[in-house]
């Protein structure tokens, strides 16, 4: 059986969406930590079981009997969450799990500018370490993003935020796609992936080209200094941890750590990931629905 964390989680649930396409429902399970948000899936012949990384016999109820464990990564910073991560591997591997997959990044490293990175490369060295089979899914940064980054761009031509350097957004459709190819093909990959990202890395500059020509207004990109836009964010409330996390994002974008672009991606959904230009479509679409 095939175990998904985080099932009612965008990734998540958009993984197990695109593993019941795959496999029978039957050998797909969910580790969710509201059942009751869940119960469609289990209509669908899926098991249901409540699972919560922070309480380990709950997890290894959830995970019973399973052969591969996907745990989606908690989103939670610093030693708190390397620590749910942990508890979520040794529960997949109390209950037998002969291969743990784990959502990382392609930027993972311990040196990062970008706090999750940290993380992300922590939460890898455990995998390593333990001598288990594994797979750490070296995602692309998340399209999805770009609506903070670009704030209020769309209506004022304005992109104004600090100095920052290509990434490689990449939509997580796409990204559930290939989580789904890979553990329906299990041992595919072994260790971490190759970074899966879309084809090309985009910077705000670039981004705002691509806004011009969808809204047909012309976009000006703005560098504001660190020191005056850490300043704005203090004067929203946003938390230090925030602030810190945001901070960081340009900070790394900069040093280019989220620049690599790779094929296999391309390779895995065999056909070309969805463009920056794709997600600005629909995010345009949302703001003014036909």
């Amino acid at each position: 059986m095939i175990i998904v964390t985080g099932a009612t989680g965008k990734l998540g649930r958009a993984i197990t969406e695109e593993l019941l396409t795959r496999v029978p429902a039957g050998q797909v399970g969910v580790s969710v930590r509201d059942p009751d948000r869940a119960q469609e899936l289990a209509q669908r012949g899926v098991r249901v079981r409540q699972g919560d990384f922070a309480d380990p016999d709950a997890l290894r109820h959830a995970f019973e009997g399973a052969t591969q464990v996907l745990v989606v990564s908690s989103g939670v910073l610093g030693e708190d969450g390397l620590r749910l991560h942990r508890t979520a591997f040794e529960a997949a591997w109390s209950a037998g799990a002969q291969r743990v997959l784990y959502t990382s990044h392609m930027a993972a490293s311990e040196d990062s500018l970008f706090p999750p990175m940290r993380l992300h490369a922590a939460t890898e060295a455990l995998l390593r370490a333990s001598g288990q089979p594994y797979t750490s899914l070296r995602n692309g940064f998340y399209a999805d993003s770009a609506r903070f980054l670009l704030g209020p761009a769309w209506t004022t031509g304005e992109v104004s935020a600090p100095q920052d350097g290509p990434v490689s957004w990449t939509t997580h459709a796409d990204l559930a796609e290939a989580a789904a190819i890979i553990l329906a093909d299990e041992g595919r990959f072994d260790g971490p992936t190759p970074p899966l990202t879309a084809a090309h890395a985009l910077d705000l500059a670039q981004i705002g080209e691509l806004l011009s020509a969808l809204t047909g207004h012309p976009t000006r990109r703005t560098v504001v200094p660190d020191d005056d836009f850490r300043a704005l964010l203090v004067a929203r409330g946003m938390p230090e941890d925030r602030i810190a996390v945001t901070m960081g994002l340009f900070h790394a974008s900069r040093r280019e750590e989220f620049a690599a672009t790779d094929p296999t991606l391309t390779q895995l959904l065999n056909r070309e990931p969805q463009p920056m230009r794709v997600v600005l479509e629909a995010q345009m679409n949302e703001k003014n629905p036909a």
